[in-house]
Formats: C-alpha cells, sequence, structure tokens
C-alpha cells in the first residue's frame, strides 16, 4: 500500500493504523518519492492527501496511473466537498476520504478497492487464458498460460500442472518459484484426482498446497496445483479460480486427446495411400534417372557443356523426388518397433558423428551433455537413429556458420524416463511455422519434404514417448524426445497413429 500526505503526524498514525490492519506499507511525505517507489515496485491501493505542496493529490495520482494504470487511489482531504470528491473520481480516483478518518470506513473502502482490483486483474488473466485457449492449438503453451495465469491471481509461490501418463503424474507446465518439496505436491495432486474435487492441505513451512484435478471425459487426466506463500491462507475466490484455470486445462488436454484421436485415423489412411502412390512412382523414377545420367554423359562427351549442365539438374531433381518417395514410403509404412537393450549415448554419438560433416562444412560446434545416470534402454536403436539424426540436421541447418548446437540427455528415475534434448541457437520458427510443424508435406526448406518431423513423432510415439517442441524467431528451436526406459509405454499404431 502506496501512502502519501505531507502531514508528518497524519502519515505516521496512517502507517499504524494500516500496518495493524496487516498491509505492507510504504509510507512518503513527498511526491518525488511516491514516484520512484512507484517505478520500483508494485502496489495495490493508494492512499494520496488532496491538498499537498508543490504538487497536488489529483495531479500526484495522474502522474502513478501514468506509471501503474489500474492503481486504484483513494483521495484524503480535511476539505471534504462534493464537488472535490466529484472531480477526484472523474479525473480517476477510486473513491474519497475525509478526515478524520472512521476506522471501519477506512477498512471497507480499502477492502473494496482491493476486491475491485483483483476481480479486474482476474478477468484480465481469464480472458488471456481464454484468447490462447482459442488461439492455440499446442497443449504446452496452453498450460504454461495457465500456470502463470494461476500464480498470478492466487498470488500463489508457485503453480505446477500435473497430467496423467501411463499411471505417472508428470509435470507438464509450472510458473512462479521452484518447488521445495516435489513428492509433495504430486501427492496433493493424487489426492484431488482420488476425490474429484478441489482439495488443501499444509505445505512446509506454513504453507498451503491447493490441487484442483483436471476432469476429462475420461477421468482425471491429472491437477492443477499451487503452493501459497508462508502463513497464507486461500480463501473461497481462490478456489473457484482454481477450478476455472483446472477447466480450462482439462479442455485444453481433452481437445489435444481428440485431436490425436482424429489425427490417428486420417494420417493412417493417408499413409497407406500415399505408400501406394509413393510405390507406383518409384520404379520410373529410377528408369529416368538412368536416361539422365546417361544424356548427361553423352552430351559431355559431345562438349556441350551447356546442355550438360541442364541434365544434371534433371538429374538433381529426380535425386530430390526420389527423396520425397522414401519419406513418404517410411510414413506410410507401419512402425514396427523391434525392442533391444540399448546405451543411448554411443548411438547419439554415432547420429553426431554422422552430422557432424555438414557442421564442420558451416564451421558450427556441437555440444553433447550426457547424464551419466542414464541407463541402458529397450528401444529401436534403427528407428531412434532415423529420429535423433533427422532433428540434429534441422538443427544444423537452421543455424548461422559459428552456430551451437546442444545435445543433452536427462534421466528422471521418478518415472523411469530418458529425455533426449537437442536445441540450436538459430533462427527460430515463428508462430505459423511453429503451429505447422508436424503438418504433413508442410517445410520452409527449397528441398524439404515436410515429412521428417512428422516421422520424428512418428517414431517417439511408437516408443511410447512424448515429443515437444519449443521455437520463436530469433532464438533459436528446442525439441524434447523423452521415452520410456522400459517397455511400459503403448506402441502406436503405425506412422500414421502419432499423437
Amino acid at each position: 500500500m502506496l501512502v502519501v500526505d505531507d502531514d508528518a503526524a497524519i502519515l505516521e498514525v496512517l502507517e499504524m493504523r494500516l500496518s495493524a490492519m496487516g498491509f505492507d506499507v510504504t509510507a512518503t511525505a513527498r511526491a518525488r518519492d511516491a514516484l520512484a517507489a512507484v517505478e520500483g515496485g508494485w502496489f495495490d491501493v493508494g492512499l494520496i492527501d488532496l491538498r499537498m505542496d508543490p504538487v497536488d493529490g489529483i495531479a500526484l495520482m495522474e502522474a502513478i496511473h501514468e506509471r501503474q494504470p489500474r492503481l486504484p487511489v483513494l483521495i484524503m482531504t480535511a476539505h471534504g466537498t462534493i464537488e472535490t470528491a466529484v472531480e477526484a473520481v472523474q479525473r480517476g480516483a477510486f473513491d474519497y476520504l475525509t478526515k478524520p478518518f472512521v476506522r471501519d470506513e477506512l477498512r471497507a473502502k480499502i477492502q473494496r478497492a482491493l476486491a475491485t482490483r483483483r476481480w479486474a486483474r482476474d478477468r484480465e488473466r481469464l480472458l488471456a487464458v481464454g484468447e490462447t485457449l482459442a488461439s492455440s492449438g499446442v497443449m504446452a503453451r496452453i498450460l504454461d498460460a495457465v500456470a502463470q495465469a494461476a500464480v498470478e491471481t492466487t498470488e500463489a509461490e508457485r503453480c505446477v500442472v500435473f497430467q496423467l501418463e501411463d499411471d505417472h503424474l508428470v509435470p507438464m507446465a509450472s510458473a512462479g518459484s521452484p518447488p521445495p518439496s516435489w513428492p509433495e505436491l504430486e501427492a496433493a495432486a493424487a489426492t484431488a484426482m482420488s476425490k474429484g474435487v478441489p482439495t488443501s492441505e499444509p505445505g512446509q513451512g506454513g504453507r498451503v498446497i491447493v490441487a484442483a484435478p483436471l476432469v476429462v471425459r475420461r477421468g482425471p487426466a491429472g491437477a492443477l496445483v499451487v503452493e501459497t506463500p508462508p502463513n497464507v491462507a486461500p480463501g473461497e475466490d481462490d478456489l473457484e479460480l482454481l477450478a476455472l484455470f483446472s477447466s480450462q486445462a482439462a479442455v485444453a488436454i481433452r481437445n489435444t486427446h481428440e485431436l490425436e484421436r482424429l489425427r490417428s485415423g486420417a494420417l493412417a489412411a493417408l499413409g497407406r495411400m500415399a505408400a501406394q502412390v509413393a510405390h507406383e512412382v518409384k520404379n520410373p523414377l529410377a528408369g529416368l534417372k538412368l536416361y539422365a545420367r546417361h544424356l548427361e554423359d553423352r552430351l559431355r562427351e559431345r562438349k556441350d557443356e551447356a546442355g550438360a549442365d541442364v541434365a544434371a539438374k534433371i538429374t538433381a531433381t529426380i535425386d530430390h523426388l526420389a527423396a520425397v518417395v522414401t519419406d513418404v514410403t517410411a510414413f506410410g509404412r507401419p512402425t514396427e518397433v523391434k525392442r533391444a537393450l540399448t546405451a543411448i549415448h554411443p548411438l547419439l554419438d554415432e547420429c553426431i558423428s554422422l552430422a557432424r560433416g555438414r557442421a564442420q562444412h558451416e564451421g558450427i560446434e556441437i555440444v553433447r551433455t550426457w547424464d551419466p545416470a542414464c541407463p541402458e534402454m529397450m528401444v529401436d536403436g534403427r528407428e531412434l537413429r532415423k529420429a535423433f539424426l533427422n532433428v540434429m540436421l534441422n538443427g544444423i541447418e537452421a543455424l548461422a556458420p559459428g552456430g551451437r548446437l546442444v545435445v543433452e540427455t536427462v534421466y528422471a528415475p521418478e518415472n523411469e524416463t530418458v529425455t533426449v534434448t537437442v536445441e540450436d541457437n538459430g533462427s527460430g520458427m515463428n508462430e505459423e511455422t511453429l503451429s505447422r510443424a508436424f503438418d504433413l508435406f508442410y517445410t520452409t526448406k527449397p528441398q524439404g519434404t515436410g515429412l521428417g518431423m512428422a516421422i520424428v513423432r512418428s517414431i517417439v510415439t511408437s516408443h511410447g514417448g512424448q515429443l515437444t517442441l519449443d521455437s520463436a524467431s530469433g532464438r533459436g528451436t528446442a525439441v524434447r524426445m523423452r521415452l520410456p526406459v522400459g517397455t511400459s509405454g503403448e506402441p502406436g499404431e503405425g506412422a500414421g497413429g502419432s499423437g
């Protein structure tokens, strides 16, 4: 709370009263100190004296509103008239207080100002999350927005959105400070899911953990969990807001599941058709390539370099078409996962060696960060090699000379998964490219087929894993592939059955 009054005695009394009410008070007698405080911090309510020298209270309020437009301000004066009250409210004051203060009136008007400010803030957060939900089909982005909004509206220290995957609760999004105890938050999420209603329980250091289940048609799919600051108990409004945010997170998860189901059937049919078309095209392409090379050799024998160059371009175009056919065939063919106990780091080393030739040509640095705790995994090394190499080459192609590609592994023993991250500091993707990264035949590369990332996701999904993509223009791209160590993940339905 910001209090500004040039009467030192009144300022001291107000500071004591408001502190006794439990408010964090910044009190000053000078306008310039008040403006400095507003620029350096954030306030929930302002109390400003109307008649001050050299700046009157209304002028100071307007200067403060230039810095914090939604700050509710109560104008104080011992010269209360209806005209000054109307002028103060018309020029942006929330309300008007006359001196000497009546304790109950002071408290009531401050509480009303706080409630109004909170309502406006919560409305903005709900609208922001709703806009994200409506405009983005990326579940991770929606869950991030929900977690951030939950922290800001409830003033919690942290928020974590858990999703149930293979009977394990997996943190999918978080906001605020890191939790002192992940197991406590996970236990609270499990309790809320089992009861089917928001729950509240004590946390460490006088904190309170509140969890709301994410309910979809098949039952609880996770939970939204917040942890309050020490000795702060959530109110009914907080619980209602958490219920709203948890329902929005549940909508995002439900929409993702529906999209996966629809995509599974549609892409499987498309894959079968594409494979048949590719098979019919493959043999004629091989013949055309032989003819083009024969023509190029004949023209070079006749010293017709211009004609030979045209024939070479025909050969190169045929090679590109053959690559498209190969990708289409791979996409249309169901992925048969042949699992064997595999050390993940040598497999990644092999992919890095294959990619390094192109990286050296561009003067690109490749950095590997291996988690020594990673165990051997029951995976199909041949299929994962294709996925890892595809992602690495994509990262290298996005880098300018002198760029950096980081390949990292992290083992999570609590859910027995290994996350392989391939991150570059290249050009990144804009919103449209990111939203269409897995669309068939969509590519920004002159010679791309637009099937690479769809195949990568299919391979990861067939292993019971999950692929996430994080990118922004000018800030690079990070591809994270989270894979189960054992065979608990359910294989997908082939290349067309990815989520």
